[in-house]
C-alpha cells in the first residue's frame, strides 16, 4: 500500500523529487503498469536530467520483477520510445523524461501495444494498482536488454524515409538541442544526410548533453530563449533555425533573419506539404488558432478536422480519421506513418525538403 499517488496527471504521469516522485513510485507504476497491460515485452528509455538513469532503473526492475522482457534504448528522445514500441512489436513503452519542466521534476510517459496513448480511465486504473496492489509475490524474473544501437538506428531510418534527401540544397541550419537528449540522436541524422549532401552544415549550440542544464531548462516556446538563436543565425549567416525540446517531441522553427517562427505557421506549412503529397488527406488542427491552416487545407482540396488540445485526444481523432498528419500550435506535430506519434525530428526534414524543391526561404 501506498499514499495518493499525485504524482498521476490526467494523460501522463509528473512530479517533483523532493515532494512526490521517486524510484520507489517509480518501481510500483512500472509493475502496475505491466500488470494492467498483461505485459510481455516493454521499450524503456529516458531523457537527459540526473534522476532519469536511478528512476529508469527502478522502472527495469519493476518490470522484470513482474516478468517482463525490457528492451532498453538508453539515453533517447520520447519519439524513439515511441517508435521502438510499433517496431518491436512490444506491449507497452515507458519514457523517463520530465521534458521542460523545472530541473527538480521527472516524470513519464507512458504508452501500450501500437504506440497507442494509455486513455485517461486506463491511467486511473495503473494509479490505483500502483497504490493498492500488493506487490509481494515475484514473477520469474524477466531480462533487460540493451538495444539502443539498433533501435536508433532502425529510428533514424523511419525519419529518413519521410524526405529524399538528395532533393536538399546546400543550407547552413542552427541547431540549438539546449544540452537534452536530442544531440546524440540528431547527430546520427545528420551523419546520414551527410553521406548523399556533404555540403549542408549544421551549426550547432548547446549541443553537449549536460544534466546540469547550463544555458536552462530547454523550453524554445520562452521568447526569452529567442535572442540566442537569433544571435546565432545572424552571425553565422544561416538560412534555418531548429531548436529543440529536452525530449525533442517538440521542434520549433526560426528563420533566416533570426525571428521566431509562431507554431500555427509551422502547422499550416506542414499541412501543405502532406497535401502536396497526398491531395485530398485529412488533417487534423487544435482549436486554438486556425483560419491559417483551414485556409491551407481548403485551398489545397484537403479535409480539416479539429481536435481538442492534447496529444491524447490528437491521436485518437486522427486515428478516427485516417488523417495523415495533425498539428498542434504548441509544436507537437503527429504523422500517420509514424504510429499518430508526435515527432520533433520529422518536421524540420519535411521543411527543409520543401524548401529545396521550392527554392524559398521559410520567411
Amino acid at each position: 500500500m501506498i499514499d495518493d499517488l499525485t504524482c498521476f496527471k490526467s494523460y501522463d504521469v509528473r512530479g517533483d523529487l523532493t515532494k512526490n516522485f521517486d524510484p520507489r513510485i517509480c518501481y510500483r507504476i512500472s509493475r502496475s503498469f505491466a500488470r494492467f497491460l498483461g505485459a510481455q515485452k516493454v521499450v524503456v528509455g529516458r531523457d537527459a536530467r540526473e534522476s532519469s538513469p536511478k528512476l529508469l532503473d527502478s522502472i527495469c526492475k519493476g518490470l522484470m520483477d513482474e516478468g517482463v522482457e525490457v528492451l532498453d534504448i538508453g539515453l533517447a528522445g520520447t519519439e524513439e520510445m515511441y517508435w521502438a514500441t510499433t517496431e518491436y512489436e512490444a506491449s507497452g513503452g515507458i519514457e523517463v523524461t520530465a521534458s521542460h519542466n523545472p530541473i527538480n521534476f521527472n516524470g513519464l510517459k507512458l504508452v501500450k501495444f501500437g504506440s497507442n496513448p494509455i486513455g485517461k480511465d486506463e491511467l486511473l486504473e495503473i494509479k490505483r494498482l500502483a497504490e493498492v496492489a500488493p506487490f509481494d509475490k515475484l514473477k520469474p524474473k524477466g531480462a533487460r536488454i540493451d538495444i539502443s544501437r539498433g533501435a536508433r538506428a532502425n529510428y533514424v531510418k523511419k525519419v529518413l524515409s519521410f524526405v529524399d534527401i538528395g532533393t536538399f540544397g546546400d543550407f547552413k541550419i542552427v541547431v540549438n538541442c539546449g544540452n537534452g537528449a536530442a544531440g546524440p540522436t540528431f547527430d546520427c541524422i545528420a551523419d546520414e544526410i551527410k553521406k548523399i549532401n556533404p555540403r549542408i552544415n549544421f551549426e550547432r549550440m548547446h549541443h553537449d548533453v549536460n544534466s546540469s542544464f547550463p544555458n536552462g531548462i530547454p523550453n524554445p516556446i520562452l521568447p526569452e530563449t529567442h535572442p540566442r538563436n537569433q544571435k546565432k543565425i545572424l552571425e553565422t549567416g544561416s538560412d534555418l533555425g531548429i531548436a529543440f525540446d529536452g525530449d525533442f517531441d517538440r521542434c520549433f522553427f526560426f528563420d533566416e533573419k533570426g525571428n521566431f517562427v509562431p507554431g500555427e505557421y509551422i502547422v499550416g506549412l506542414l499541412a501543405q506539404i502532406f497535401l502536396n503529397k497526398e491531395p485530398g488527406a485529412t488533417i487534423v488542427h487544435d482549436p486554438r488558432a486556425i483560419w491559417n491552416v483551414q485556409d491551407i487545407v481548403n485551398a489545397h482540396g484537403g479535409k480539416s478536422v479539429l481536435s481538442l488540445t492534447g496529444h491524447n485526444f490528437v491521436k485518437r481523432v486522427m486515428r478516427d480519421n485516417e488523417a495523415v498528419y495533425g498539428g498542434e500550435m504548441s509544436a507537437h506535430h503527429y504523422f500517420k506513418e509514424f504510429s499518430y506519434c508526435d515527432s520533433g525530428m520529422i518536421p524540420w526534414l519535411l521543411i527543409l525538403e520543401m524548401m529545396s524543391r521550392t527554392n524559398k526561404s521559410l520567411s
